[in-house]
């Protein structure tokens, strides 16, 4: 009886590992699966723009990663709420993401009627890029440094003019960002896009710009504008020899277009820790940041809750700038 008691035991026990060491290479399997087939990431601009550029040359060395396509999906439309409103609703099943904007932090305060909530129907995966906004004046301005703006500004107030991209966008508050921190009054002209932003400061119709930085660079080289300063918390390596605007004069100012990736929320947290991870190799690569530089774009790796404290920083710091300069916009 003894020993038929010890072999019943031993038999349930051995058929406990089997059942167990079945379970676990299933599991493991069903991981390590990811991702075995297309992954889509959502971009909400047309083709060939900066947030665009910046998704395509990132996510191609993520599909050599992953032995994958990664296809990216223009949405574009209303300034960038379209492509929101698609991504929000995709499955969050690890093979939807989304390229956000710094327009997605100025939205909320912008719009009433927005279908989608970024902070809460998205969970941050990565930053992906940083582009440079850089302060330029028309060379007949007499003012060689921020903090000469500043004071010819306050000397003559109401009488200059900076132009923008157009109303609600980046340049435009990072115009009224510096007016509010600087107590200036520059007046804000907007244009259909920064080309035209851009000839009416180099004809001097308007003397002062917040620029994105490739359509403002071969300006600077050509000498039909002067930088001043870039709204970078650090030097940046498109403009060098121009300082900071925070340290050139205004001191804790910063302003810059910026991208990085979403995905719905209630996606996996494995997927979501594996692709940041990803992201971040494939953003430290010196060929894939070489590619992103000679774009204009500037790669920033970090933790999903860097950007998270980005995304949530900027929502309410431009919040604040829409609601004292009392910026409205059509819905």
């Amino acid at each position: 009886m003894l020993s038929q008691f010890f072999s019943r035991i031993a038999h349930l026990v051995s058929l406990g590992c089997v059942m167990v060491c079945a379970s676990v290479p299933m599991n493991v399997s069903a991981q390590a699966a990811w991702p075995d087939k297309p992954v889509t990431f959502i971009v909400p601009f047309p083709p060939g723009g900066p947030v665009d550029t910046t998704a395509r040359l990132t996510t191609q060395p993520l599909a050599q990663l992953w032995s994958v396509a990664t296809p990216i999906e223009n949405k574009a439309g209303a300034g960038g709420i379209l492509g929101a409103q698609a991504a929000a609703k995709a499955p969050a099943d690890g093979y939807h993401f989304f390229f956000a904007a710094i327009h997605h932090s100025v939205l909320p305060s912008l719009k009433n009627n927005l279908t989608y909530d970024i902070q809460k129907d998205f969970v941050p995966v990565g930053m992906a890029a940083r582009f440079p906004i850089v302060l330029v004046v028309n060379p007949s301005l007499p003012v060689n440094s921020v903090a000469e703006l500043i004071a010819y500004s306050r000397a003559n107030p109401n009488k200059l003019s900076y132009s923008s991209s157009g109303t609600g966008g980046g340049t435009h508050l990072a115009g009224e960002l510096f007016n509010s921190m600087a107590k200036t009054t520059m007046q804000h002209v907007p244009y259909k896009g920064s080309a035209p932003a851009m000839q009416d400061l180099v004809g001097g119709q308007v003397q002062v710009m917040f620029a994105d930085g490739p359509s403002a660079l071969p300006f600077i080289k050509s000498g039909k504008i002067r930088a001043l300063g870039v709204g970078n918390p650090e030097p940046s390596a498109f403009f060098p020899g121009v300082p900071t605007i925070a340290a050139a004069g205004l001191a804790g100012y910063e302003a810059y277009s910026w991208t990085g990736i979403v995905a719905p929320v209630g996606t996996p947290a494995a997927i979501v820790e594996r692709v940041n991870k990803d992201l971040v190799k494939v953003l430290s690569d010196p060929k894939t940041a070489e590619r992103l530089m000679a774009a204009g774009a500037e790669p920033v790796p970090g933790t999903p809750e860097d950007f998270k404290v980005l995304l949530n920083n900027e929502i309410k710091k431009w919040g604040d700038i829409i609601r004292t300069a009392n910026i409205k916009v059509e819905d």
